[in-house]
């Protein structure tokens, strides 16, 4: 979903809550390290990933989002589950109130640099004990699934 869609849809329905599509990806280093960027509108961190777009599988999604955010290019990738539910309820500072549906990929396939975007204050390979306390609530358990696997 690009902009222009939200906005299309959020002039229907204003600021109710609606069930979005969201992918990301878990990407791991050689040494197995989780990648995690430090979001620039709300200075959570958390795993990298968008809202999907209209025509693209949520496989493709997760796959530009990383790009798109990190400069990463993901060569396969594979499922690792599936989050919604009550606790991935949002509501954004705008008033709009989302439902997520969250799926995620993992991957440590991948090439290119890390690059900075407008979503990302900064980008780093974390040890996944040691992750950063300003977390995204929304990825917490997908945190506490990657350390049980």
């Amino acid at each position: 979903m690009d902009q222009d869609y939200i906005q299309y849809m959020r002039s229907f329905v204003g600021n109710a809550k609606v069930i979005m599509v969201v992918s990301g990806a878990i990407v791991l280093d050689e040494t197995g390290k989780v990648l995690l960027q430090k979001r620039s509108d709300n200075g959570f961190w958390g795993f990298p990933g968008g809202f999907m777009e209209i025509g693209e599988t949520v496989q493709e999604t997760a796959q530009r989002e990383i790009y798109e955010e990190t400069g990463l290019t993901l060569n396969s990738i594979e499922l690792f589950s599936i989050y919604s539910g009550p606790e991935y309820e949002v509501v954004y500072s705008n008033g709009d109130e989302v439902a997520l549906v969250q799926v995620m990929f993992k991957s440590n396939d991948f090439c290119g640099t890390i690059k900075e975007s407008e979503e990302s204050i900064e980008t780093r390979f974390f040890d996944i004990h040691s992750i950063p306390e300003h977390f995204l609530p929304t990825h917490k358990q997908i945190i506490e699934d990657l350390r049980k696997k």
